[in-house]
């Protein structure tokens, strides 16, 4: 595949390109070219041009296109998330999911744009009038993960483009083919001509070329920690505003009285879903002494019965994305055995027929963890769980939030006074008690301390492509 640029495809300037690999197998799926910032100063150009002309539209008009959008994705869900289950690993039915959902969001998005509105003071003066209101901010470059690289640039995309921002989107180099599909169909819905731009490359090439760009206004960016505070730094050159979801090491607390089988039960599924491959799955857990056996028991059960998908089977895991994000797991582990944890389940490189081509890292729980290992201090972003014993929700609390990190947090507890008091001192951007749900389209996603700047979805997403503008108008009362 090519880049997509002003509405149609375009090699790199240079002409180089680069391998999009099937991590099941290492199979080569498809090229794409590796971008400079020759081919970034075009894909900005065209954004800038589309965006003279993309702010002027009324809300009613980008609110039915965007729905159009959200739809011309459900109708390719198949077609779509068949290619991103070739260059992510994930399970087919969970990559067509993962559109559908996406799709969701765009609607919703939708909606909040004609909830916008601009204000006008009713303490002026005669024959004076102060109005509020909000500007598109411009050119909005988009950096997306692999992980879930649909949802991740809906996050972005769907809140720029119905405040009136025109986008260049940078997809990671392991999962481009999906984005760049997308691109097209929302083209061929009707999104005008660079609106909605896609360049491939490596960040530190055609990524940090953007990043530098003069002419862009904001960087919206999901990654990890230490590359957010690169593109913090990079953006104040310019005064570019930023929206950073980074990394999470999301702590889980669960008291002694909690109900155990409901919270094993969301534990498990969470902090196994995508192999553990998103920010903020329950990382490590806090368990009260007098149901810390009966805990691990019962987790221990409910994460064996998770399979994993061999290439061209069925299971409910796939393999990690590449060489890197696998060996964070085998090195946690590594870790934990060496100084003393029990490792319950898993622990070992997943192989055999349908495994050896791939990096196949099964379901994983760490028991006595401590904060000496890496499980319960770093992130792991992979199918691994440290699980730690403690004397009460104090001194949990005290561990869970004793680290970098802020980005979600999890309470399991019957007496719901003390679960809330967990909740609200836990340092984190979202929590949940006695569940573990979705992140909902409707409220603010971010995190706190290193886990980022700024928030996305609902209103809150939206109003983070806007620019706040004050009025003063003046004019002669007639006699």
């Amino acid at each position: 595949m090519e880049m997509f640029i002003d509405g149609a495809w375009r090699p790199a300037v240079s002409g180089a390109r680069q391998t999009v690999t099937a991590p099941a197998t290492g199979e080569v799926v498809d090229t794409v070219p590796t971008g400079d910032a020759r081919d970034a100063d075009i894909a900005i150009a065209a954004a800038a041009h589309a965006f003279e002309c993309w702010k002027t539209v009324p809300m009613a008009e980008r609110v039915r296109l965007q729905k159009v959008c959200a739809q011309a994705m459900r109708d390719k869900a198949d077609q779509v998330g068949a290619v991103l289950n070739r260059e992510l690993g994930r399970p087919i039915g969970a990559c067509v999911a993962e559109i559908t959902r996406s799709a969701d969001l765009l609607d919703v998005y939708a909606e909040e744009g004609l909830r916008l509105s601009a204000t006008m003071s009713l303490a002026s003066g005669p024959g004076e009038k102060t109005i509020v209101t909000r500007d598109p901010l411009g050119v909005v470059v988009a950096i997306t993960p692999f992980n879930y690289p649909i949802t991740l640039l809906m996050f972005k995309l769907g809140a720029a483009i119905i405040a009136g921002c025109t986008v260049v989107a940078k997809p990671a180099e392991d999962t481009p083919l999906s984005t760049l599909m997308l691109a097209e169909i929302f083209h061929q819905a009707g999104l005008p001509e660079g609106v909605f731009n896609v360049v491939t490359g490596r960040g530190r090439g055609i990524g940090a070329a953007m990043i530098e760009h003069p002419v862009p206004r904001k960087i919206a960016f999901t990654g990890g920690t230490a590359a957010g505070k690169a593109i913090a730094a990079a953006a104040t050159g310019t005064m570019k505003r930023v929206t950073l979801e980074l990394g999470g090491q999301s702590a889980a607390i669960v008291c002694a009285d909690a109900d155990l089988e409901k919270a094993t039960t969301a534990i498990a599924r969470h902090g196994f879903a995508n192999s553990g491959q998103f920010c903020y799955r329950v990382n490590r857990v806090y368990v009260e002494r007098p149901v810390y056996d009966a805990f691990l028991e019962r987790l221990t059960v409910k994460a064996a019965r998770l399979t994993l998908a061999p290439a061209g089977g069925d299971g409910d895991l796939g393999p990690l994305v590449n060489e890197k994000i696998y060996t964070n797991s085998e090195v946690q582990v590594s870790d934990a055995r060496k100084k003393g944890a029990r490792i319950l389940l898993g622990g070992e490189r997943q192989t055999g027929p349908g495994f050896d081509d791939g990096f196949f890292f099964p379901p994983t729980l760490i028991a006595d963890a401590n904060h000496d290992m890496l499980v319960l201090t770093e992130e792991t972003f992979g199918p691994v769980l440290g699980i730690c014993p403690v004397d009460d929700a104090k001194d949990a609390l005290a561990f869970a939030n004793d680290n970098r990190y802020g980005l979600a947090g999890f309470v399991f507890a019957g007496d719901l006074a003390k679960g809330m008091t967990l909740c609200e001192r836990l340092e984190a951007g979202s929590v949940w008690l006695n569940d573990i749900h979705r992140s909902s389209h409707y409220v603010p996603f971010g995190g706190m301390k290193e886990s980022g700047l700024g928030r996305e979805k609902g209103r809150y997403g939206v109003e983070s492509y806007m620019e706040y503008k004050t009025m003063y108008l003046s004019y002669e009362i007639p006699a």
